[in-house]
């Protein structure tokens, strides 16, 4: 190895050690909420304050995604991936969301009952809840339900279940992997698709195919869908103790509370999902099968800040590529259809149609170039 090299790894090697701990950063959106609430108690415009998680998340994260720029770190396959991939920290860092979720939802259920916000605030603020929990419940459940330790399948059904989501833990694994970016999939958006036309099919398509998916696994071991071995029955039953808790703590208005922080954390989710493969179709072969998913069937965006926020979710065509691989040995492919901006400022934009298709369209038409009747 000459000198150059040697000091290109050495910095490499640099960057991922501190990495690893900026993933921590995972907490900053449940502090935000802390202070935010403080900041509320001690100043006026306690209506304003409820909001300020949501200006922290789609305003400043893509300021400064922009600031900070790309990630630069992709580990080798050779050796890094295997050694990082070997680390406890990362794992016991997304097992520790759990608790910190469960503390959030009660948080935010006290302040919302307790504090003095108009309808307005109380809308900021739980939509500032929901975001915590597409955050952190979400991003972090899907990251864990990937994995095949009991431990960390448990883990990540029980925050989905913080969010009311648990179909998403049968489907996404054993429905959206298998038929990502075709027709089949509700939660892969076609090219023209508003964000408005997508989001009340994926909803309602993704919960029913959970429960077509968990009874087709019950009828091979001959078990009943109406049984206590159908794990959608737990998930949802937990969802449901969750929001009873809430019930008994604030009565009916916090039972409200809980469903609406859950809509807002898996809309969140499911605008992800728009985001991720929009427009991207996998081939169609001579023999009527799709062709295999690879890493350029999902939009990629490589920003560090929101890499680190959402534990590299943003290298999804890595993920869909390799979906057993942990957050933090993801790659990025410069192959890969590439998002113009990172996920917070995509959200965004998503939400106006007109400037979605005026930057999107030409970009799936560009990948489509030559096989335009792909975007049929």
């Amino acid at each position: 190895m000459n000198v150059s090299a040697s000091a290109q790894s050495t910095e490499l090697d640099f960057i991922i050690k501190i990495k690893k701990y900026a993933y921590l950063l995972v907490t900053l959106p449940s502090l935000i909420l802390l202070t935010s609430a403080w900041l509320s108690d001690q100043y006026e415009h306690k209506d304003l304050f409820a909001f300020t998680t949501l200006f922290f998340v789609f305003i400043l994260v893509p300021i400064f995604d922009h600031i900070i720029g790309q990630d630069p770190v992709n580990p080798n396959e050779e050796h890094q991936v295997p050694e990082l991939s070997k680390e406890v920290f990362y794992r016991i860092l997304t097992l520790l969301c759990l608790p910190m979720q469960i503390a959030t939802i009660f948080y935010g259920g006290h302040i919302l009952m307790s504090a003095e916000l108009s309808w307005i605030g109380q809308l900021g603020w739980v939509f500032s809840v929901g975001t915590v929990g597409a955050i952190v419940a979400i991003n972090v459940g899907h990251e864990l339900i990937h994995k095949d330790p009991l431990i960390e399948q448990w883990a990540g059904g029980l925050l989905f279940s913080c969010v009311s989501y648990g179909g998403f833990k049968v489907e996404h694994v054993r429905g959206h992997h298998v038929n990502v970016s075709t027709p089949e999939d509700a939660s892969s958006s076609r090219y023209g698709q508003s964000l408005y036309r997508f989001l009340p099919h994926a909803y309602l398509h993704n919960f029913l195919n959970a429960w077509k998916l968990e009874a087709k696994k019950l009828k091979r071991k001959d078990k009943s869908v109406f049984s206590l071995n159908n794990e959608l029955i737990w998930w949802y039953g937990i969802s449901f103790i969750f929001a009873a808790i809430c019930g008994v703590l604030w009565g009916w208005a916090g039972v409200v509370y809980f469903f609406a922080q859950s809509f807002v954390a898996f809309s969140l989710l499911e605008v992800i999902n728009y985001i991720e493969h929009y427009g991207l179709h996998r081939r169609k072969l001579e023999n009527g099968r799709y062709e295999r998913t690879n890493i350029k069937h999902s939009w990629n965006s490589n920003y560090l800040l929101t890499n680190v926020f959402l534990f590299q979710l943003q290298r999804h065509s890595d993920h869909h590529a390799n979906p057993k691989r942990r957050y933090q040995v993801l790659r990025h492919h410069e192959a890969s259809p590439q998002l113009p901006s990172g996920y917070a400022t995509m959200v965004v934009l998503a939400l106006f149609p007109p400037l979605w298709f005026k930057v999107m369209n030409p970009k799936v038409e560009a990948y489509y170039q030559g096989e335009e009747y792909q975007l049929k």
